[in-house]
C-alpha cells in the first residue's frame, strides 16, 4: 500500500526543537559517511540509553530511514569525523544493521560545536539531572570563551561574561540559580550523581537541593559519605546536607559526624531499626549489596513469622 504524506513530522523530525533546524538541514549538502568513521563528541553529556524512547526511534528509522541527516565535523587529528548532533540516530541505524549514515559535514570550532551539540539535545524529554548539569556547564563555558574572543576590552569582557548566565537562562527557560544548581551536580562523585539521577545500583536517591549542598564537600568527604550511606541505608536530608557543607567548610566534618547524622531520625521519617553493618556482615557473602542484605533479612523474617504462626496454631 502506498504511503500518504500528510505533511506531519515523523517521530525523528519531532526531536528537533525548531523548524529552522529542519530547514537548515535540508539546505546543506548531505554526504553518505561510513558509520564506523564517526566517533562520539568528546565528553558528550547525554547518554544513549536503550529505553522506550530509543525503541520508538529504532522502529521509526527501520521504517523510514533517517529523514534528518546527522551533523558532524572533521576530526582535528584526521581520524574520521566527530558527531555533533545525531548520536541517537546513529545508534538506531547501527542497531538496524546499517553501515552508512546521511551526514552534513560542517567546519566548527570547539565552542561552536559544543553549543550546537547542547542545543540539539537539551530540549529532549527524559534528560537526567546530571546530564543537564554537564550540558549547562559545557555550553556556559563555550559562551564565555566566545565572549573573550569577540570583546575588545577587559570591561567589555566582564560585562559579557556576567550576562552569560542570564543569556543561557533565557535560552533554556530556567532561572540562573537553577542552572547553577544543576551545574554543581557535576562536582559530585559518580555514586552520588547516580543517586541524584535515580540510577544507583542499590536504589539510593538524593533530591536536587540536598545534592547541591553535598557538591561542596571535598572528594574524600563525598566518598566517605557514599560508604556511610551504604552502611546506614539512609541518605541525608536537605538540612543534614547543609550542615555537612558547613562542617566541611570549617574543617570539622568527619565520617563519625556523618554517620551520627544519618542515624538520626528525620522529622518526616517513620521509626526504623538501625545497626552497624559490621555487626551483620559476617552472615552474608562479601558480594552482597546493602539492598540484597535488607531483602534477605526481610525474607527470613517472613519465614520466621510463618513458622511462628504455624506453631501457635497447633
Amino acid at each position: 500500500m502506498r504511503k500518504i504524506d500528510l505533511g506531519l513530522p515523523t517521530y525523528e523530525e519531532s526531536l528537533f526543537s525548531t523548524e529552522e533546524q529542519r530547514q537548515e538541514a535540508k539546505l546543506e549538502k548531505v554526504m553518505k559517511i561510513p558509520i564506523d568513521e564517526i566517533h562520539s563528541f568528546k565528553n558528550h553529556p547525554f547518554h544513549v540509553r536503550q529505553d522506550e524512547e530509543m525503541q520508538k526511534l529504532i522502529d521509526s528509522v527501520l521504517e523510514n530511514g533517517i529523514l534528518i541527516p546527522v551533523l558532524v565535523r572533521p576530526d582535528k587529528d584526521g581520524n574520521g569525523y566527530e558527531m555533533i548532533s545525531g548520536h541517537r540516530r546513529k545508534f538506531a541505524l547501527e542497531f538496524n544493521g546499517a553501515k552508512e549514515i546521511d551526514a552534513i559535514v560542517r567546519d566548527l570550532d570547539d565552542d561552536q560545536a559544543t553549543i550546537i551539540m547542547v542545543d540539539s539535545n537539551i530540549q529532549r524529554e527524559n534528560i537526567l539531572p546530571t546530564e543537564r548539569g554537564f550540558a549547562y556547564r559545557m555550553k556556559l563555558e563555550a559562551m564565555k570563551h566566545q565572549g573573550k574572543r569577540t570583546d575588545l576590552t577587559s570591561s567589555q569582557v566582564g560585562t559579557k561574561l556576567k550576562r552569560a548566565d542570564d543569556l543561557l537562562a533565557d535560552q533554556v527557560g530556567e532561572s540562573r540559580n537553577q542552572i547553577q544548581r544543576y551545574i554543581r551536580l557535576t562536582y559530585l562523585v559518580k555514586p552520588l550523581r547516580d543517586m541524584v539521577d535515580g540510577i544507583h545500583e542499590d536504589g539510593f536517591t538524593i533530591a536536587l537541593n540536598p545534592a547541591y549542598e553535598l557538591s561542596f564537600l571535598t572528594i574524600k568527604e563525598q566518598n566517605e559519605l557514599v560508604q556511610i550511606i551504604q552502611d546506614t541505608l539512609a541518605t541525608p536530608s536537605l538540612s543534614q546536607s547543609q550542615e555537612m557543607k558547613r562542617k566541611s567548610q570549617d574543617g570539622s566534618l568527619s565520617p563519625d559526624t556523618m554517620m551520627d547524622m544519618l542515624l538520626t531520625e528525620k522529622p518526616n521519617q517513620k521509626e526504623k531499626l538501625s545497626f552497624k553493618m559490621e555487626e551483620i556482615n559476617k552472615y552474608f557473602p562479601r558480594s552482597y549489596t546493602p539492598n540484597q542484605k535488607k531483602e534477605l533479612i526481610i525474607k527470613l523474617l517472613g519465614e520466621w513469622q510463618k513458622k511462628k504462626e504455624k506453631a501457635q496454631s497447633r
